[in-house]
């Protein structure tokens, strides 16, 4: 019953090793139009620099971190019997507090 084939078992090795090489090529490729596409825009001058807000990036990736390591904290000090497995609750938890933190030390600071 708790026997897995050597098919499957030679499946189940390999697909991380693909998903990594899909997505790196993907990413690549993403980069490389990316590039392309500034380099088109400078040479059109249409290109207008993008400014990234630190702010909301932080608070909402913060709060979204924050509430899915709370629950999964939460879940798994209920449901699992070996003690390590709390931390696939407390990492994100502790993200999500360290960017909560982040934003409220950026919030004072107007150079952000």
């Amino acid at each position: 019953m708790g026997y897995i084939s050597e098919a499957a078992q030679v499946l189940i090795s390999i697909l991380p090793i693909v998903a990594i090489i899909v997505i790196s090529v993907l990413i690549f490729f993403f980069l490389l139009w990316r590039h392309r596409e500034i380099m088109c825009q400078i040479k059109t001058n249409t290109y207008t620099k993008h400014i990234f807000n630190y702010k909301v990036f932080s608070l909402l990736t913060g709060i979204l971190l924050t509430s899915v390591g709370a629950v999964l904290s939460i879940v798994f000090i209920i449901v699992g019997k070996n003690p390590y497995t709390v931390l696939g609750g407390l990492i994100p938890l502790a993200l999500g507090i360290g960017l909560l933190i982040f934003y409220e030390v950026i919030k004072k600071n107007p150079k952000f």
